[in-house]
């Protein structure tokens, strides 16, 4: 567990469309830690990791993501942050009109790769890293909803992120399919790299327990132990 952390946030608030969602958040995760993030719908968890990626502006407080105050972040600065983080959706967010190895290639190009050797290279290593080294050619709707995760999670490795930010993985998927994406992101977690992971997802919660806090009310609270976490929506 290193001691310095990758996300830092002290007396935060945070704000949709000049809404205040939560307030005086305070929290750290560490490089290499894995984090769960719970709550009802609407409780905030989306939001929170908008503001972590500068999707959402920081009003109040002050946050330090990767290396990035997110309080005085210029807008050019913002690809640079993201590069640093790896973003798992929900709904996959794959680009449906090109084959799996272009939508890796599209982000690569995105984010200033030039050398098409050195992107064929990262590209195959995180197919393979993912389980999906022979299905780059196919196209997302040939790809069952796990395997268009796991491309999703290819994608976010791309740049050999510090932090991955997971938002409902595992929503749209099979118990089954669900504990393979979850064993994937904690082995991910075990390179050193820090997941921080929003869930309604309470068996992966319990079958893969790790340490766990949550959107209540306006606030962000430590869970003592997975065992005090009540099922809800």
């Amino acid at each position: 567990m290193g001691l310095e952390p990758i996300i830092h946030i002290s007396n935060a608030s945070v704000f949709q469309k000049n809404v205040l969602i939560l307030s005086n958040v305070n929290l750290n995760i560490d490089k290499g830690e894995f984090v769960y993030l719970i709550g009802k719908t609407g409780s905030g968890k989306s939001s929170l990791l908008k503001t972590l990626y500068s999707e959402l502006q920081l009003v109040e407080g002050e946050i330090e993501v990767a290396g990035y105050n997110l309080k005085d972040i210029k807008t050019k600065d913002i690809p640079y942050l993201r590069r640093k983080l790896g973003i798992v959706f929900q709904d996959f967010q794959l680009l449906n009109d090109r084959s799996v190895n272009d939508n890796l290639l599209f982000v690569m190009k995105a984010t200033g790769w030039k050398d098409s050797d050195a992107m064929r290279h990262r590209m195959n290593e995180v197919l393979d890293k993912v389980g999906l080294i022979t299905k780059g050619f196919k196209m997302p709707h040939e790809l069952s909803g796990g395997e268009q995760q796991r491309v999703c999670i290819a994608r976010a490795l791309i740049n050999d992120p510090e932090l991955i930010l997971a938002d409902e993985p595992t929503g749209n998927l099979d118990p089954e399919t669900s504990e393979g994406i979850m064993q994937l992101l904690i082995d991910i977690s075990r390179t050193g790299r820090a997941v921080f992971m929003a869930t309604h997802n309470y068996s992966v919660i319990k079958k893969f327990p790790s340490r766990t806090v949550k959107c209540e009310m306006g606030k962000v609270l430590e869970v003592i132990t997975p065992s005090n976490i009540v099922l809800e929506e």
